[in-house]
């Protein structure tokens, strides 16, 4: 598949309320059902950032993924976002990959924010993860990942990383430089989305949900505050078109990640 139609949803989280955020995004996607094929929520969509792991956490067939999966369905495409997910009594910022069929895939945040004390909560992932979906091999990855080129090195596996984040207004200068880096170093195509508003330790968000093209390029970005949706089509050809002319990963370094 050359085309894939990618949906950013900016909204603000209501404070650790599911269900009341599930509402919220549904009327959102109502709209854009038949009408994408890949639909990019915040991080921890269904609660906001909040270290209350123990309270708030769900199964992996509690309420939330069971709706995520009838969700994709309805759309008619695939639907990713974290949420937070207790499994063998670890609690987990788990990046969820589900398709239409019901298919699903995840990453644990490997990155976990210690100067938000994420680290005494939850328990860190271990394994990347690629998808691979309409011909198109994706990257997952969580907010904080962002600052960490290494772990988000692409060695010519991948052709889109999204980032699902909680990412401060105070530092929309490091959001906006890191996404375009990582599109840059990678030559591919980088989707990032974050929330609006006011969460319930006082921390403000702006969103600035941006999708970035393998040169740097902002092909959109979410300003301002109001809950928002935005749809772009990205070609794979476009992609390894350019990839050929300036074939950057013809002199890559080899490396390992050693945990």
């Amino acid at each position: 598949m050359d085309l894939l139609r990618i949906s950013l949803v900016q909204f603000d989280i209501i404070w650790e309320n599911p269900l009341a955020n599930r509402l919220k995004i549904q009327q959102l996607l109502a709209p854009y059902e038949g009408k994408t094929d890949l639909i990019l929520l915040p991080e921890v969509f269904s609660t906001g950032f909040s270290m209350n792991a123990k309270s708030l956490a769900e199964s992996m067939e509690g309420e939330t993924v069971s709706w995520m999966k009838i969700q994709a369905k309805k759309c008619g495409s695939a639907l990713a976002g974290s949420l937070i997910i207790r499994e063998n009594g670890q609690f987990f910022n788990r990046f969820l990959f589900i398709t239409p069929e019901g298919e699903i895939q995840y990453y644990d945040k490997r990155h976990l924010f210690s100067m938000g004390e994420e680290n005494k909560y939850f328990s860190s992932g271990y394994n990347r993860l690629i998808v691979n979906y309409l011909g198109w091999r994706i990257a997952l990855f969580i907010c904080y990942d962002l600052r960490f080129p290494v772990w988000c090195r692409s060695i010519k596996d991948a052709d889109l990383m999204l980032f699902t984040a909680n990412w401060p207004t105070s530092r929309n200068i490091v959001w906006d430089t890191l996404l375009k880096a990582r599109a840059i170093e990678n030559q591919l195509y980088v989707a990032g989305v974050n929330r609006t508003g006011i969460d319930g330790a006082g921390i403000d968000y702006s969103g600035e949900s941006m999708l970035i093209d393998p040169r740097g390029a902002t092909l959109y970005n979410l300003r301002g505050k109001s809950d928002n949706i935005s749809t772009s089509s990205i070609s794979l050809s476009d992609l390894n078109s350019f990839r050929a002319k300036f074939p950057v990963f013809r002199d890559i370094d080899s490396f390992e990640i050693t945990l």
